[in-house]
């Protein structure tokens, strides 16, 4: 991943999150509900310094319209895994409607 990427996310990861960051993975993810593809694409890992209650974070980010929106997702129970970080976020955003 290009460094000005991981800047983008690690700025969105301290402004929600009041935490550092470093890089670690990136993990492809396709999650399917009904048998449609709900959401598909790249979760970026990263390992937090000095959070109070994760270790990690997963992110991801999408277009709207001209500017990037980030996702982010800290490694709380029940979120283990990028798969359940895009699981959670889902669910979130389907209660706000």
């Amino acid at each position: 991943m290009r460094a000005k990427d991981i800047a983008g996310f690690q700025e969105a990861i301290r402004a929600t999150h009041g935490a550092e960051s470093l890089w670690v993975d990136s993990v492809p993810v396709k999650e399917v509900f009904r048998g449609e593809t709900a959401w598909q694409g790249e979760v970026e890992v990263f390992a937090l310094e000095g959070h109070p209650k994760a270790k990690r974070c997963y992110a991801w980010r999408y277009l709207d319209v001209k500017e990037w929106r980030y996702t982010t997702v800290l490694e709380i129970p029940p979120v283990d895994s990028p798969e359940t970080a895009v699981k959670v976020a889902i669910a979130a955003k389907a209660r706000s409607k």
